[in-house]
This record gives structure tokens, C-alpha cells and sequence, in this order.
């Protein structure tokens, strides 16, 4: 009877053992939603001097300086960035807003110096190239969980990180169909991305080059996009990132895309 006791108690143990290791497997719209939080959300505030450099096919190559600054409004999926464009000449004094919204499309402007106008992006704009790199309007402020279906498709490693392996298809029809993500299971930040057309060609490639841990929060400092169809890249840079260093939200007003807080702009 003793014997019998034991096994129950055994098999018990072991199914709360082995619930509790089914619960503790997140879903694919929890990986997705901390990834996002870990890779636009970091910190109350940010601000990072960025360089960028567009490469295409035969090796010519263009380059831009600009800072950005973003802030958090509460804990609700709110933000607001500002990107102001150092260099070229051709760029310089280039202003770009974004007001992110949870659950309706966000507002977004650029400062055109050249012609001194600014002009509000349309919310179809947002997958078009951002200021001619490979990057999106999109990718800059990043995507809603909701705005794609997810999928776990397994676990693995990538350049020595363990990962997730996410596939996400879009709900609307966009330039791609299908996107696969490699998320470190650590420290939840993409550190690839995969995005396909309808006849299943690859169209994009995203990497997280450079990871390294800033004001306790883990950070890509250097990723790059490549155009699969056309062989061109763009290459981003992230410098002097700093975080919780208390940005107003007046910062963040159409006033300042054509007159840079200069406190913040150096």
C-alpha cells in the first residue's frame, strides 16, 4: 500500500511538473509582444546618434547622420519619436515625427527644409522607404501585435543565442505575405527577420549585427536591411544611446520639426 502511495504521489508531482512546463511556454503573440516591447520600448525615453549607410549593388555607397529621440507616454503603448537628419548637405535639416498610437494608425510628419514644408504621411505611406533606405516608415516606430497572425513554429539557435522562430502573416495586404523572425528567448529582441512575397521569394532580410546591454537594457547597436531583388542594403549604426534622461513631451510638437530643440540635437 506504501509502494502504491509513493507511485500516486510520483505520478501527481509529476503532472504538476509537467503543467507547469506547459504553462511556462509562451505563445507566439506573448514572444512577439515582449519582442516589441524589448526593441521600441526600452526605457521611459531614448536618444542615440545614428548613422546610416545606403550600399547598392555595385558598392556605391551614401551616407546619413541624424539623432533620434523617442519618448514613452505611460504604460499604454503610446510613444512619440523625433528623427532630425544631421548630414548630407542634401538632407541636412530634415525633420521626421512620429505620434504611435495603440490600436489606430499612427500620426507621422517629415520637415522638407529645401521647400520648408511639412507634410503629414498618409497612413498607406507607412510601408513606403524611409527617406530612400531600405527600412520602412514602419520599421523605424515599429508594427501593432494584432496587425499580424503569429505562429511558434520551434526553438533553435542563431549565431550562438537561443531563439524563437515566429512566422507572422499580415491581416491586410501589404508588399510581403509571409515574415519569419528569429527572437532570443533571453533577451527577446529580433536578431532576424524575413519577409516573402506571394510566390514565396525572398524580399527583405533583417539582422541584429551588434547586441550590447545600455542603461540595463539590451540593445541593437547595429543592424542591417538588404533588399533581396535589388541587392541594395542599408546599414544603421546606433552611438552615444543613452536612456531615462527625461525628455518633455512638448519635445515631440510640430513646432520643432522646423525649429530642432538644440539642447537635444547636437
Amino acid at each position: 500500500m506504501r509502494s502504491i502511495t509513493i507511485t500516486i504521489g510520483l505520478a501527481v508531482v509529476l503532472t504538476f511538473a509537467w503543467a507547469a512546463g506547459v504553462r511556462a511556454q509562451p505563445s507566439a503573440e506573448e514572444i512577439v509582444a515582449r519582442s516589441l516591447q524589448a526593441f521600441y520600448y526600452a526605457g521611459k525615453d531614448q536618444r542615440a546618434r545614428i548613422s546610416m549607410r545606403l550600399v547598392n549593388a555595385r558598392g556605391k555607397e551614401r551616407k546619413r547622420e541624424m539623432t533620434m529621440l523617442r519618448k514613452n507616454l505611460g504604460s499604454g503603448g503610446e510613444q512619440r519619436y523625433y528623427l532630425y537628419f544631421h548630414a548630407p548637405a542634401d538632407v541636412k535639416g530634415t525633420a521626421f515625427m512620429v505620434w504611435k498610437y495603440p490600436a489606430r494608425e499612427d500620426d507621422r510628419w517629415i520637415f522638407i527644409p529645401s521647400i520648408e514644408l511639412v507634410r503629414h504621411i498618409a497612413a498607406d505611406d507607412k510601408r513606403s522607404s524611409f527617406v530612400g533606405s531600405d527600412f520602412t516608415y514602419e520599421d523605424i516606430s515599429g508594427r501593432e501585435v494584432g496587425d499580424e497572425r503569429h505562429r511558434l513554429q520551434g526553438e533553435g539557435t542563431l549565431s550562438g543565442r537561443p531563439v524563437y522562430r515566429i512566422e507572422s502573416v499580415p491581416k491586410a495586404k501589404l508588399d510581403y505575405v509571409r515574415r519569419l523572425t528569429w527572437i532570443d528567448r533571453e533577451r527577446d529582441l529580433p536578431l532576424k527577420e524575413e519577409y516573402y512575397d506571394g510566390r514565396g521569394k525572398l524580399l527583405r532580410t533583417f539582422t541584429a549585427d551588434a547586441v550590447r546591454q545600455v542603461g540595463g537594457h539590451w540593445t541593437v547597436m547595429r543592424r542591417t536591411m538588404r533588399d533581396a531583388q535589388s541587392g541594395h542594403r542599408t546599414e544603421v549604426v546606433f552611438n552615444q544611446v543613452s536612456y531615462d534622461i527625461g525628455l518633455g513631451k512638448d519635445l515631440f510638437s510640430k513646432r520643432y520639426l522646423q525649429r530642432p530643440p538644440k539642447q537635444w540635437i547636437r
